[in-house]
């Protein structure tokens, strides 16, 4: 869509932009060699300068600390959520004394160290672990070593009274989903004498919420990451809690509580993006997936038990989840009973103009 640039707007600079008119329309960052070349932060016939990027950091922190007020409840929580906090590129978690960061544009990371300062300052924070994946660093031309990393390797975090270790050389993403703490809450309520499966358990949080805040009587959390595992395993002992991990793939090991007869009251399921591009192969792949995965997850609920059921597939609306899912019910000729639709905490907003920024879709509902 770019017909035409300034020749001395140079990678990483703040950008005046204009329409097919020659109208002001706002300020981006710009980046020719990037796969998206111009990230507009700025809409309007007023232009922007780097003061009016400052205070869009203002802006994000002033939400988590004084709207949100987070650290009354938690003291890991997103910070930064890139074009939700209109700071495309930039994704930032607070964990404990740690920022977990993760850039993917380049002029992101060239103001990176500009504001590290404030965000310490800010969130009481000491030290930062900043990953900038490798095709990111080439498709951008980031060279990662000009701001680096302190030298840290776990970190303990609480939430909602439930402790967690984070290992940031093992952890997927920014090292703990935030994204769902509202969600571990709620599971809590659930579960009072109850039996758990979690399924694709990650490092317990779904499993920690239903045993340690919600009395679940048993549960079990599966996942196909042998070092999830492990730190699930930790964090259960660091909470005193007993849960069963099991080191398995999630379809197989359904499969198998369903051939021995096995059901569950309560059956969690938070796959991992199953949904990787927009070809129409990969969508299919990933819609035949998740049909799956809910069909098996049904297959070993009792009858009026409750399915936590979700996606953090950006590619696949609301709609269509909540219509795949139906689909795997009829096929196991179960119907089900929605009790409601929720998706991330509000420390990861949606800007109206990119609603694909509303990825996680968590769908809870009674199967019968």
């Amino acid at each position: 869509m770019l017909r035409a640039a300034s020749p001395d707007a140079r990678p990483g600079s703040l950008v005046a932009v204009y329409d097919r008119e020659g109208r002001p329309y706002g300020t981006g960052l710009y980046n020719p060699r990037a796969r998206v070349p111009l990230r507009v932060f700025h809409h309007g016939d007023v232009p922007a300068d780097e003061a009016h990027l400052d205070l869009l950091i203002d802006r994000a922190l002033d939400l988590r600390l004084d709207i949100l007020r987070l650290p009354e409840v938690t003291d890991a929580f997103r910070v930064i959520h890139s074009d939700g906090d209109s700071l495309s590129g930039l994704v930032v978690d607070k964990l404990g004394d740690v920022l977990s960061i993760e850039v993917h544009s380049l002029g992101m990371h060239q103001r990176l160290s500009r504001w590290l300062p404030k965000l310490h300052t800010r969130l009481g924070t000491k030290r930062a672990v900043i990953d900038v994946e490798e095709h990111i660093v080439r498709w951008e031309g980031i060279d990662p070593r000009t701001v680096a990393s302190d030298p840290v390797r776990t970190v303990r975090i609480k939430e909602h009274g439930i402790k967690y270790e984070i290992d940031f050389a093992t952890g997927h993403k920014t090292g703990f989903f935030c994204d769902q703490r509202e969600n571990r809450r709620r599971l809590a309520a659930f579960t009072q004498g109850k039996r758990v499966l979690d399924l694709c358990c990650y490092t317990g949080g779904f499993a920690l919420a239903a045993k340690v805040a919600g009395g679940a009587t048993e549960v079990t959390g599966v996942d196909l990451d042998e070092k999830a595992i492990e730190q699930a395993k930790r964090n259960a002992n660091i909470n005193q809690a007993r849960i069963d991990w099991v080191h398995c793939d999630a379809y197989s090991y359904a499969r198998q509580m369903q051939k021995n007869g096995e059901t569950s009251d309560v059956v969690i399921l938070d796959p991992p993006k199953l949904i990787l591009g927009r070809d129409i192969e990969d969508e299919a792949e990933g819609i035949r997936k998740y049909e799956d995965l809910n069909a098996l997850g049904m297959a070993v609920l009792k009858p009026g038990g409750l399915l936590v059921t979700c996606s953090c597939s950006g590619l696949l609306t609301s709609e269509d989840f909540e219509r795949l899912v139906t689909k795997a019910a009829h096929r196991m000729v179960r119907r089900l009973q929605f009790l409601d639709s929720t998706g991330a905490g509000a420390d990861h907003p949606v800007l109206s103009n990119c609603p694909e920024g509303r990825y996680l879709k968590v769908l809870w509902a009674r199967v019968f």
